[in-house]
C-alpha cells in the first residue's frame, strides 16, 4: 500500500472520529436539556467549525433547519465578536432570526475552542426553547418586536464568568424561566463536551489543530458533490405551490437551474411577505432548499460547508421566502418546511422517477398555554409544546411514510413525556385511516390527535397548521393526500392559524394531512391493497372508489 493511500486511510479514520465527537456533543445536549422538544424530539443541531467558521462536521441528530442555518451562523459570530476579543472559557449566543435559525425561539450558541492557548476552531449548537416571551410561539404578531425577546450576538460567558445581567433579563421576560435558562446552560455544556473530546483526539493523533483534517474533509466533500452535479442534465425548470397562508392563500415559486458546478434555486414569483408571522428569512429557506436537493442528488456525501456550497439560493428581498426585518417570523417553519417539496417538484422535471410526491410538509406544532380556570386556585400555569407529523409523499418505488416528520426529521414526542410537563390529557393519538393519497405507491397516512385540559384547567393554543385547504398533490397519476382538519370534539370547526381557546371540558382534535400518491391507483399491487385493508389504512369504500376494485375481487385474486 502506498504512502498516499495510508495517508488517506489515516485521514478517513480522523474524519470518522470527528463525527463521533459531534455526536457526543449532541448526546450531551439531549441528556441535559430541559425542553421536551430537545430531549424527546431532537429539535437541535451540533457541529464543529474550523478557524474560518466553516462547518467541518455535524451530528446526525438534528434538523436541517437548525444544521444548515448553523452552518452559516458561526461566521456572523466571528464578525460580531472579533477574534481579538475571544478568550478561553467564552460562550456566545444569539436568537437573531437573520443570523441564527430564522425565529426567536431558537438559540444558537457558539464556543471558541483553544489548544495550548491557540484558537483552533469553534463548536456550535442550537435548540428550540419553550418560550421567549412576547405573544408566544404563534403566527399572530405583526412585527418581530411582538414575538419575544431579541438577543443579538453577545457573550453568555466570558473567561468562565456567566453574564448575570443577561440571565436576569431573560428570566424576567419569559414564562418558563428555569427551562429557558437551563437550556442555555445545556447548550453551553454540550459545546464544552465537544471541545474536551476534540482535545483528546488531537493529542491522540499528535495534531496542533484541525486545519489539515478540515481541508481533507472539505476537498473530498466538494469534489464528490460537484461530480453528482456534473452528471445532471443541464437546464432550467420551474415549480409552484399554493398553501393556506394565514388568512389568504400563499404562492411559493421556484426556478431551478442546473449549471456545470452548481444548482441555483430562485424563489422569484413567490408571494410578498405576509403581515403575520408566517414569513421566512432567506437563510431558513436556503437551509431547506439545500437539504431537499441534496437528499436526491448527493445523499451519501457528508453534510458540511463544502458539500452545501454548490447549492445556491436567491429570492427578491421582501418576498415571503426572504422576509426582511422587522417582519414577523415566529412560525417560519410552516412555509419553510414546504421548500423541499417545492424544489423537488422542479427537480422531478429534470430527473423523473427519482423524486417523492408532495407530503404533509410542515409539522403540526401545538403550543399550549394552560392556566387554571380559577385564578385563586393556587394551581400553576404551564407552557407545553407538542410536535405532530402528517404523512410523507409516496416514493418512486415505495409507499410514503406515515406520521413521519419530513423534512424536519424530528422524533415523535411521546404522550407520556408531553403530559408530564403540563396539565393536559392526550385522549387519542392514532393513524388517520384513508388519509394517504391513492396510487401505485400510496402516500403516507396522517394521524388523529385529541387533546384537552385536565380538571380545573383551560388552555389557549397557537394554531400553526397548513394543508387544510391545499392538500398534498400526487405525482404521475397519483391522487392527493387527505386535507387536514382542526375541530373541537363536538365538531366545531377551528382555524388553521392563530390563537384559540379550549375550555375546561372541551377537547381539540387535530386530523393531520396525508401524503400524495405516485402512479395510477389501478396499478397498485393486489397484495398491498389487501394489506392496507387489514391494517385499516384504507376503507372498502376507498378500495372501490379510488382503486377501482372490490374486496371480492381481491380475495379471488389472492386465492389463486
Amino acid at each position: 500500500m502506498s504512502a498516499s493511500q495510508l495517508d488517506t486511510i489515516h485521514m478517513q479514520v480522523m474524519w470518522n472520529r470527528l463525527i463521533s465527537v459531534v455526536e457526543e456533543q449532541a448526546t450531551a445536549l439531549i441528556r441535559t436539556a430541559f425542553s421536551t422538544s430537545v430531549r424527546e424530539a431532537g429539535d437541535l443541531s451540533a457541529g464543529i467549525f474550523d478557524q474560518r467558521g466553516r462547518m467541518l462536521a455535524q451530528a446526525v441528530t438534528g434538523t436541517p433547519g437548525h444544521v444548515n442555518t448553523m452552518a452559516e451562523a458561526v461566521e456572523h459570530f466571528i464578525d460580531a465578536i472579533g477574534v481579538e476579543r475571544m478568550y478561553e472559557g467564552d460562550v456566545y449566543l444569539t436568537n437573531d432570526p437573520w443570523k441564527g435559525t430564522g425565529h426567536l425561539h431558537d438559540f444558537t450558541v457558539v464556543s471558541p475552542s483553544f489548544l495550548d492557548g491557540k484558537l483552533i476552531g469553534y463548536f456550535a449548537s442550537t435548540a428550540h426553547v419553550v418560550d421567549i416571551g412576547g405573544r408566544g410561539f404563534g403566527p399572530d404578531s405583526r412585527e418581530i418586536y411582538e414575538e419575544g425577546l431579541f438577543v443579538p450576538i453577545m457573550k453568555l460567558i466570558e473567561r468562565g464568568e456567566v453574564n448575570r445581567d443577561l440571565i436576569n433579563i431573560l428570566r424576567n421576560n419569559v414564562r418558563e424561566a428555569d427551562k429557558v435558562v437551563g437550556d442555555l446552560y445545556a447548550l453551553a455544556s454540550c459545546n464544552e463536551t465537544g471541545h474536551k473530546r476534540l482535545l483528546d483526539m488531537l493529542r491522540e493523533f499528535d495534531l496542533k489543530d484541525v486545519e489539515g483534517i478540515g481541508e481533507f474533509i472539505l476537498a473530498r466533500s466538494r469534489e464528490a458533490t460537484l461530480e453528482r452535479i456534473a452528471a445532471l442534465p443541464k437546464g432550467t425548470q420551474t415549480n409552484d405551490m399554493t398553501l393556506d397562508g394565514y388568512d389568504t392563500p400563499v404562492k411559493l415559486n421556484v426556478t431551478l437551474t442546473v449549471g456545470d458546478d452548481h444548482l441555483l434555486a430562485d424563489f422569484a414569483g413567490s408571494s410578498p411577505a405576509s403581515p403575520f408571522g408566517i414569513n421566512v428569512p432567506l437563510l431558513y429557506a436556503k437551509a431547506y432548499a439545500c437539504y431537499g436537493l441534496k437528499c436526491i442528488i448527493a445523499p451519501e456525501v457528508p453534510n458540511n460547508a463544502a458539500s452545501l456550497e454548490p447549492f445556491r439560493v436567491q429570492a427578491p428581498a421582501g418576498c415571503i421566502l426572504n422576509a426582511q426585518r422587522p417582519s414577523p417570523v415566529a412560525v417560519r417553519h410552516v412555509l419553510g418546511h414546504f421548500v423541499p417539496d417545492l424544489v423537488l417538484g422542479a427537480l422531478h422535471k429534470i430527473l423523473p422517477g427519482r423524486v417523492p410526491a408532495e407530503g404533509a410538509g410542515a409539522l403540526w406544532n401545538l403550543h399550549v398555554s394552560a392556566r387554571p380556570v380559577r385564578e385563586d386556585s393556587g394551581l400553576p400555569g404551564s407552557e407545553i409544546l407538542m410536535f405532530n407529523s402528517g404523512g410523507t409523499g409516496a416514493r418512486a418505488e415505495l409507499d410514503g411514510l406515515s406520521a413521519t416528520a419530513f423534512p424536519s426529521g424530528v422524533h415523535a414526542m411521546s404522550v407520556e413525556a408531553t403530559e408530564q410537563v403540563g396539565p393536559i390529557v392526550v385522549w387519542r393519538k392514532e393513524m388517520r385511516s384513508g388519509s394517504g393519497g391513492a396510487g401505485k405507491h400510496r402516500g403516507g397516512l396522517g394521524q388523529v390527535v385529541e387533546i384537552g385540559p385536565r380538571a380545573g384547567y383551560q388552555f389557549r393554543f397557537n394554531a400553526m397548521f397548513d394543508r387544510i385547504d391545499h392538500p398534498a398533490r400526487g405525482q404521475s397519476g397519483g391522487k392527493p393526500g387527505a386535507a387536514g382538519e382542526v375541530t373541537l370534539s363536538d365538531g366545531t370547526k377551528m382555524r388553521g392559524k392563530g390563537t384559540q381557546a379550549v375550555g375546561e371540558h372541551q377537547r381539540v382534535v387535530l386530523a393531520l394531512p396525508g401524503g400524495g400518491g405516485i402512479g395510477s391507483p389501478k396499478e397498485r399491487d393486489k397484495e398491498a391493497l389487501l394489506r392496507d385493508l387489514r391494517n385499516e389504512y384504507i376503507s372498502e369504500a376507498q378500495l372501490s372508489d379510488e382503486y377501482g376494485v372490490t374486496l371480492d375481487t381481491l380475495n379471488a385474486a389472492a386465492s389463486h
